[in-house]
Formats: C-alpha cells, sequence, structure tokens
C-alpha cells in the first residue's frame, strides 16, 4: 500500500449557479474527490461536478449512446445504433418511476444533472480546459436532465435475451445434442422445445439490433463492439470470528469488458446524516460497491433471467397488425427525428407491441421480435437502486433497503461493525408459470410474466456458522429452493473462481487484508489444477505431447505472468482441448460460430467430462478421452513452440497474454498515446483475477479494473483500485496512475477520516453559490488556465488535428 504523505494542496475556488451553501471537494493524492457538503442537494451536486469535471466526454457518450443522439455528433453510419438505443429507452410512467427508487431519488438525480451542467457551464468560461476529444472532434457536451439519468436501461447488463437467441440458432442447425454439448442446465432441468412459429430460426437481424442498442460504439470501425458475455465478478466477507482483528472483512471485485475512462467513478460523499464512499456508475448520482460509517457493501452479478423473446404473425395485408389470442392488435408506432452530422436529420419509426419494442420486422416470412424485459418496467435504471441502501445501519435496514432493487440482478453481500455478515440475491424475476425461458416464445398470449417474485422470498444467508460469504456469479440457489415455481435461471458462470476463493476461506481462520488482497489477485487455476491431477495418469507416445505433458505436470497450476506451463495450458485448453471435445460431441458445430458465441460454451463441462468416466465420450472413454488429450496436446506444444521458441526455459504467459487499456476515440484520431501502455497480466477468465482475453492475440477484454477490500469499522486501512485511474482526461496525472498498482496487483489507500484526507489532499476545490454563469473566483498555485484542474499535469497535454466525423 502508498504510504500518505503531507503535502501543501493548491486551492480553486469556483462559483456554481444553484449551489445552496460553499462545499469542498478535497481531491488525494489518488484522484479520489471527498466531497463535504451541508445538505443533500450539495452533495449530489458536487458529485456531478466531480464527475463532470474527471470524466465529462465519457458520460457525455454514455448520455449521447442510450438516447440515441451519436449521430449528431459523429455522423451517419450511427444513424442505426441510434434507432436501436431508443427502442430500449423506457418510456412509462415517470411517476412511478421515480417513486421506485425511494424519497429523494429524483431531487439526486436533479442535483447530480445540475451539477454536470454547471461544470459545462463554467468550461465555456474556460475553453481551454475543454476535454481533448471534443477539441479533437469538434463535438460540443451537451446538458443533462434529470430523466437522463433514469430513461437509459441499457448501460447496465440484461439476462438472458442473448443467449436464447444462441440457444435456438445451436437448436436450428444442429439440434439438441448439440446444444447439450454446448452448455449444462443448473440445476438438471429438461429443455423443451418452442411449437408453432417460435420454433423458426431466429434472424441474426435481431441480435445484431440488440447488440447496437445496448454496446459501446466502436469509433473509427463499422462494427459492434465485443459484448459483456464473459464478464463475472468475485466478492465476500468474513465474519469477525474468522479475522486476526475480530473486524469483518469485505472484499469486491466486479469484471468487466477492461474500459479507458474506467467503468467505475469512486467518490466520497460527506453530508449531515449522510458519509459513504466507493464506487459507482459515472452516469447516475450515489454509490453502488462501497461502505457508509456502520456498514459495508457490494454486489455480482446474479445470471437470473430478466428477460424474454416474442415471436409474432404479422398480417398477411398490415405489417402493424400482430396476432394476439383470437384477434389482430395494432403495434404502437413512433416517429422519432435523428439529427445527423453532415447531413439531413432522419425520421425513423419505432415499433412496439404490448410486449416491448419490436427489434426487427421480417416482411418476406410477415414476423416480427419483441423483447420483454425489466427495463420497460419503473425502477430499472441500472444500479440506481444503491441509493436507498446509502445510509443503511444494519442487515435488516439493508435487505428491506434493497428488496426494491430491480436491475441488474446481483449478489448483495454485506457486513458491518455490529459484525453482521450477509449474502442476498437482489432483483426482480418475472415468474413464468407455464415455461421457462430458456428460448423464444410465441407472443400470441399464451406465454405471459404473472408479476415477479417477492423480495421476501429471495434467497440468503446471515450469519452463518462457516463465518464467512462468498459468490463469484456461480449457481448458488440453495438446495431447497423451488425451481419449478420460481424458474430464476438456469446458466451459470463456470464454478472455478468460486471453487477457489471457498477453498481459501475455509482454510483461514485468521484471515487478514493480507489475505483477502493475495486471494483477489490470485491467479490460481481450479480448471488446470483438476486437468493436471487426470495428466498425471497418462503416459502420451506422441513425442511432442509427452513434452507438452511432462512440463505441464511439474506445474501448480498457477498462471502467473511468469509461467512457461501456463502458456503452454492456455495455448492447450483455449485453443485446442474446448474445440476438439466440442467437436466430438457436436460435429460441425464449434466452427460455425463467432468467437462471441464460443465464449458461450460451458468450460466446466469440457472438464468435467475429461475428468470424470462419461458415457457422452462413448463406451471406451479412456480412449477416446486420451486420444483427444494426446492429439491436442502436440499440437499446442507446436504451436506454443512456434509463438514463443523451442526453448521452455524463455516462456512466459505474460509475454503473450497483457492488457491495453485503449482509448475508444485513438482508432479514429490514429493516436495510440490516447490508449495506456501493454501490461503484462497472469490469469485468465477462470482464475480468482479474472483475466479473459481474446484467443487471437492474447490481449485482456475482461477483468476487475475496480477492487475494494475493506477493513470493517477500521475505515481507514480499506484499500482499492480503479485502473487505469480516475481521471478521463488524457492530460491529468490521473489518467493512468493505478496502472502500475493494478498491473502489479497492489492497492492504494481509500480513506475515510477528515483528518487522513486533509493529509493526502493535493487539491481543494471550494465550491460557491453564485448567480448565472461559474467562474474561478480565486486561487492559490500554479496557474492552470488552458489545462484542467488537477493537482500535477505529469502526462503530456494531448493534442492533434481536428477529425471530421461525419465524413
Amino acid at each position: 500500500m502508498v504510504e500518505v504523505s503531507s503535502q501543501h494542496p493548491r486551492v480553486e475556488a469556483i462559483e456554481i449557479e444553484g449551489l445552496e451553501a460553499e462545499t469542498e471537494i478535497l481531491i488525494d493524492r489518488w484522484g479520489v474527490p471527498h466531497i463535504y457538503a451541508h445538505t443533500d442537494h450539495d452533495i449530489f451536486l458536487a458529485q456531478g461536478f466531480a464527475v463532470a469535471r474527471d470524466r465529462l466526454w465519457q458520460i457525455d457518450v454514455w448520455r449521447k449512446r442510450g438516447l440515441g443522439l451519436l449521430a449528431a455528433d459523429y455522423g451517419a453510419s450511427y444513424v442505426e445504433a441510434d434507432r436501436a438505443a431508443r427502442l430500449l429507452l423506457y418510456r412509462g410512467d415517470m411517476d412511478a418511476e421515480w417513486a421506485a427508487y425511494g424519497p429523494g431519488a429524483r431531487a439526486a438525480a436533479e442535483a447530480f444533472s445540475r451539477g454536470i451542467n454547471a461544470y459545462i457551464t463554467f468550461l465555456e468560461r474556460h475553453p481551454g480546459r475543454m476535454p481533448v476529444e471534443f477539441l479533437r472532434t469538434g463535438a460540443q457536451p451537451s446538458r443533462w436532465f434529470a430523466e437522463d439519468c433514469v430513461r437509459i436501461r441499457s448501460h447496465g447488463p440484461l439476462f438472458n435475451l442473448s443467449r436464447e437467441l444462441v440457444r435456438a440458432n445451436v437448436i436450428d442447425r444442429f439440434g439438441l445434442e448439440a446444444e447439450a454439448a454446448r452448455r449444462r442446465l443448473e440445476p438438471e432441468w429438461k429443455l423443451t422445445l418452442p411449437e408453432g412459429i417460435a420454433a423458426e430460426a431466429i434472424p441474426a437481424e435481431v441480435g445484431r439490433i440488440f447488440a447496437l442498442g445496448t454496446n459501446q460504439p466502436v469509433f473509427g470501425r463499422n462494427e459492434v463492439s465485443v459484448p459483456d458475455a464473459t464478464g463475472g465478478s468475485n466478492n465476500w466477507a468474513v465474519g469477525a470470528s474468522r479475522t486476526a482483528t475480530g473486524r469483518p472483512i469485505l472484499a469486491s471485485d466486479p469484471h468487466r469488458l477492461l474500459s479507458l475512462p474506467a467503468l467505475r467513478y469512486v467518490s466520497h460523499l460527506s453530508a449531515p446524516n449522510l458519509d459513504v464512499i466507493g464506487a459507482g456508475e459515472p452516469g447516475v448520482p450515489g454509490i453502488a460497491i462501497g461502505h457508509n460509517r456502520t456498514s459495508a457493501f457490494c454486489l455480482t452479478i446474479h445470471l437470473a433471467d430478466q428477460a424474454d423473446l416474442y415471436v409474432y404473425e404479422l398480417h398477411p395485408n398490415d405489417p402493424t397488425l400482430y396476432c394476439y389470442g383470437s384477434c389482430w392488435e395494432r403495434m404502437d408506432v413512433i416517429s422519432e427525428t435523428v439529427p445527423v452530422r453532415g447531413a439531413n436529420e432522419r425520421i425513423e419509426t419505432l415499433f412496439f407491441t404490448r410486449h416491448g419494442p419490436v427489434l426487427y420486422v421480417d416482411n418476406e416470412r410477415k414476423r416480427a421480435y419483441a423483447v420483454r424485459s425489466i427495463w420497460s418496467e419503473p425502477g430499472a435504471a441500472p444500479y440506481l437502486g444503491a441509493l436507498r441502501y446509502l445510509r443503511t445501519t444494519s442487515w435488516n435496514d439493508f435487505v428491506e433497503a434493497r428488496a426494491h432493487w430491480r436491475t441488474p440482478p446481483v449478489n448483495h453481500v454485506y457486513a458491518d461493525t455490529a459484525g453482521d455478515i450477509g449474502w442476498i440475491m437482489s432483483g426482480s424475476v418475472p415468474v413464468r408459470p407455464n415455461w421457462d425461458g430458456l428460448l423464444p416464445v410465441a407472443g400470441d398470449g399464451t406465454y405471459e410474466w404473472r408479476g415477479f417474485m417477492q423480495a421476501d422470498v429471495h434467497p440468503r444467508i446471515h450469519n452463518p456458522e462457516c463465518g464467512w460469504v462468498a459468490t463469484a456469479n456461480e449457481m448458488n440457489l440453495p438446495p431447497d429452493f423451488n425451481h419449478a415455481t420460481h424458474k430464476v435461471g438456469f446458466e451459470w458462470c463456470d464454478p472455478s473462481r468460486y471453487r477457489v476463493i471457498a477453498d481459501q476461506l475455509r482454510q483461514n481462520s485468521a484471515h487478514t487484508l493480507e489475505d483477502s488482497q493475495r486471494l483477489q489477485t490470485s491467479f490460481v487455476s481450479d480448471s488446470a489444477l483438476r486437468l493436471l491431477a487426470m495428466l498425471r495418469g497418462l503416459t502420451p507416445r506422441d513425442t511432442a505431447a509427452r513434452r507438452a505433458h511432462d512440463l505441464l505436470t511439474q506445474w501448480d497450476g498457477d498462471l502467473k505472468p511468469g509461467s512457461a506451463p501456463g502458456l503452454l495450458f492456455e495455448i492447450w485448453f483455449r485453443k485446442y482441448l474446448i474445440e476438439a471435445v466440442s467437436e466430438y460431441l457436436a460435429p460441425g458445430a464449434y466452427a460455425h460460430f463467432e468467437p462471441g458465441d464460443i465464449a458461450a460454451l460451458d468450460t466446466f463441462l469440457v472438464v468435467d467430462l475429461l475428468t470424470k468416466p462419461s458415457k457422452r465420450l462413448g463406451a471406451d472413454y479412456e480412449t477416446v478421452r486420451d486420444a483427444l488429450i494426446e492429439r491436442t496436446l502436440s499440437a499446442a506444444w507446436g504451436e506454443t513452440c512456434a509463438e514463443a521458441g523451442e526453448d521452455p526455459a524463455t516462456w512466459r504467459w505474460g509475454d503473450a497474454h497483457h492488457a491495453l487499456f485503449e482509448h475508444p476515440l485513438a482508432e479514429l484520431l490514429n493516436d495510440t498515446t490516447l490508449s495506456t501502455r501493454r501490461v503484462a497480466k497472469g490469469g485468465s477468465g477462470l482464475t480468482p483475477n479474472a483475466a479473459d482475453y481474446r484467443p487471437e492475440d492474447f490481449r485482456m477484454i475482461v477483468g476487475a479494473s475496480f477492487r475494494m477490500i475493506l477493513d470493517v469499522g477500521a475505515w481507514d486501512n480499506c484499500i482499492f483500485v480503479n485502473a487505469p485511474g480516475q481521471s478521463g482526461d488524457p492530460r491529468s496525472s490521473h489518467y493512468d496512475d493505478h496502472l502500475d498498482a493494478w498491473g502489479s496487483e497492489t492497492y492504494l489507500p481509500l480513506l475515510f477520516s477528515r483528518d487522513k484526507i486533509e493529509a493526502a489532499t493535493t487539491l481543494r476545490l471550494a465550491l460557491r453559490p453564485t448567480g448565472p454563469g461559474g467562474k474561478v473566483v480565486g486561487e492559490t498555485g500554479p496557474d492552470t488556465q488552458g489545462t484542467n484542474p488537477v493537482e500535477d499535469n505529469s502526462r503530456s497535454a494531448v493534442f492533434g488535428t481536428r477529425v471530421d466525423c461525419s465524413s
């Protein structure tokens, strides 16, 4: 951990319209804004100001992508994505929407938006501080409305529409056997094939349009970005009886697509009756993962099914009429104007059925495809439900507060200064009385939701006898859970991460912060350990396979960056073994799918089939298995030698496997300096320190950019990292100053007490009420005109040729 040292911070005073009283933002050495205000209004206004100061271009793109306004800044190639995004906006009752987040939610969003707008006003008076992305593209930041924080649903994950589409595609082309080879269902569940129009092949356009409406834009390439299909997260809480200090420990490291700027933004909000610190989404007020004075809370994704694809028969003479029951029902038709940079505005027509937005109409087959999801329900703005639990003081308070959480479905883990720990599932799960949600269904009225699973039956664990709770996106519904009544979901992440975490927590009866740190950054692969145990009983005859076997069987299964066996193992497992097993079980299926579909293959199933006798590999199980192993080991050895040289002593997993946080505009602007340097990384998507990657170049795409470990009650001992940094401005020292800690698996202080924060403060922003406008009224320290107001502009200013995005 980095030591705190006292210094003399710069002071900058800024007048802000709408502020009720003077508010302070103390920015520490690691870029965390500690905000001190006299009212809730001012605390959320200042949070919006701080977010905009650090992340204005990021949240501007977030807002425009979600509202369908990218084409106005970036040209006609984004019109289709704008239309898709508009389909997924919340269009229901706004009074019910605001009420769902609890008292004060609307006021918080209004103040937060006012703070963002105050910073935009500030930039109009100080144009030299405008983020370089706007300067170089010619785009301008837009002002926010409170509704922008809630109407946009698509910045959070939605399960399991994409999986329905893949499953339908597999079954249509290759049959049920191929689907059974691709994914396990947990618990065991008999898949029921749909009948009638829902059994028809689903056009690829359905999935493409959903991806256009949900994924982040790829600037400079006319394509949809890689979906967050391989994400995951870890969290745990260890009770006081199992720690060395007698205080609980809570740890959290959510895994998502690596992005620049970071997905999460860390801030500290301190006002009367509120003192909370941690990470949230930069585009919404509040904090979702962190702690207040008594309680700590965090989350991982719980893969509950919150969406269904409906297939409709259309009227032969009118494509806006669809069959429902015994009648023809008319779609709602909305025309919207899409502004386009460098071209005339476009009029786009949107269609909606009673179930939700129509993603695609197949006029030739007379079919329409619409999605019903939690996003159409009030209160489903992702992560905004955290506003209810910022002030929670006990387990019971927390359970009640999160009862209103709708999306995304999560595993909430909790700990407090009274010694309580617990886990509880949160999120709205539709009740499907006559189907399981695993495949598309007809939209004719025979498959309808009947409300939602009640919050009081959400599974939970409170103060377990074992002294700890943990989740890692595995199937964690209790053994006595009624899956027939509550069809929460049947597809979960490979449990390998959880198995390593649980094994360590079981063994350690005096857990420390350092133990949580080692566990959170562990590169131990449970999949490797299981396969190595099997390999030690084999003796390959092929020379290359035998050399691979000998190297692997001397290995401890730790995918450290310097591991030679780790490089060989990942090439073998990811590039050869999975494909060989899948191809044996379902010939032709593996090669058919794109990489995004392959990521949905069940890696735990593959390892199970090879490490346990299985009739699925035929009557002569060992002969088939051994042949698969020998052939794939030989091929992997050959590729590893070709890639890394003939001498295994020179092999390093980290030489191939790496992370690089790429700025979204780097390709469009032809400027690699906007991105971070390459960082060698260990691990894989199946290690606790998750580091999933693209097999073609081993570049890490999913992992924990944010990590947090909390010493519950001794709050100044808490540590975190938010890679690559807190700021989104390439000129700021906080743009990538967490990268070294993240790359070396170390941490930074997450300070909470005022005296510790004062000692680590490098910039003090004094926000003062004013009339219209917003200006700097006083400052001590070096002149910052023309730069972002940060304490150390150690990164070179990044300027260049302005790009016409409409060309």
